[in-house]
């Protein structure tokens, strides 16, 4: 249990004049970004620590949050915090309905308000989400701001190059305790990588080096080639693409995950563009276009690529089954392969987590 700290009002205001009043229970400061909601009924702790957020101000649909508390920050054998996505929280605010202040659960350490202050992040509680998240579904996903105390104005973050703020900004590599004498190894270009996605790789025996967004990896000697996961607009990585398209002259495995997808079809000469509300949930049912056969699947990407502008070479392969909006891409011939969801899950369905292996067979 925690103790309850003074609460201060607190109003998020949309860029076209809405309002919606509620109560600040965490980091006592404005903060702007862009409004967005994820509908996953848990997994709040690897949610808002997910890089793919930098810059977002979250809304909650699921309207009791903090009821379990947040976990320690204890590391795994290969130094990566075993509950949580990253080493911080990534999102410029929350905003939720209802805010549980007693909280309860074997592995909680702190409450969602305490562990939101350790790293200055708003968050507001008795707002009505429902009518918030049908605004955003109807209008669009929108700028706004939370107002605790001073007014502020609003920032577009979409202007920003996210990536460059949540990559590493050195190189890391991590050793498989199951790899062989000589283990296939993964270079991993980090646009914002989940820390479950390390892990996929190194639980299967694979080692990983894991470099900065704009490092020039074409030299490097690797086995196979990961694109990341990450935040915003996928043409403000420019140098990444470039480097990809490198990359897709040879014959090396490339393997993208969600802005990783959009990066490699860029680099193929296709296109990419800003989804209405984005998908984000542990709930998105995407379809194989060869099997007809339907995965849930988790996901966080605002951005999707338009297959209409994908060359010969190049196909569709997942569709979301929702909205019809590319959900995955491959190469005709040569080994490359890209999907728009999280196979990797945390938190979500592992459904998908095969294609894990079937990249790892390639190498």
């Amino acid at each position: 249990m925690s103790a309850k700290i003074k609460e201060k009002d607190a109003t998020l205001i949309l860029s076209d004049g809405t309002k919606f009043s509620g109560k600040s229970f965490a980091f006592h400061s404005s903060t702007s970004g862009e409004v967005v909601f994820n509908t996953g009924m848990v997994g709040y702790p690897e949610t808002l620590s997910d890089p793919s957020y930098n810059g977002q101000i979250l809304t909650l649909t699921y309207p009791l949050i903090g009821n379990y508390g947040v976990p320690s920050d204890e590391r795994d054998e290969f130094g990566i915090k075993k509950f949580f996505e990253s080493d911080g929280v990534h999102i410029s605010g929350l905003v939720i309905s209802d805010y549980s202040h007693e909280y309860s659960h074997t592995s909680a350490v702190k409450s969602l308000g305490e562990w939101l202050r350790e790293h200055k992040v708003p968050a507001i509680y008795g707002v009505d989400t429902r009518a918030l998240t049908k605004k955003l579904r109807e209008k669009g996903v929108m700028l706004g701001k939370i107002v605790i105390g001073k007014d502020i104005k609003i920032k577009n973050s979409n202007k920003e190059n996210q990536v460059s703020k949540v990559s590493t900004d050195e190189v890391v590599e991590y050793k498989s305790k199951l790899s062989a004498r000589r283990a296939k190894s993964v270079l991993l270009v980090d646009c914002g990588v989940k820390n479950n996605i390390i892990r996929c790789f190194l639980d299967r025996g694979v080692n990983v080096k894991r470099v900065p967004w704009g490092y020039d990896f074409t030299r490097e000697k690797y086995d196979g080639l990961f694109i990341s996961n990450g935040p915003g607009d996928p043409k403000k990585c420019k140098v990444t693409i470039e480097n990809l398209k490198k990359a897709l002259k040879q014959k090396r495995p490339v393997f993208g995950i969600c802005l990783g997808s959009q990066l490699m079809a860029l680099a193929a000469g296709a296109d990419t563009y800003k989804l209405k509300y984005g998908h984000r949930a542990h709930n998105q049912p995407c379809i194989d276009v060869d099997t007809g056969k339907c995965y849930i699947t988790s996901q966080n990407h605002g951005y999707a690529v338009d297959e209409n502008t994908l060359s010969r070479s190049w196909e569709a392969w997942f569709s979301n089954a929702n909205d019809g909006t590319n959900e995955g891409v491959r190469h005709k011939s040569k080994p490359f392969f890209a999907v728009q969801f999280h196979p990797e899950a945390m938190s979500g369905p592992t459904d998908t987590e095969f294609l894990f292996d079937d990249f790892i067979k390639l190498l």
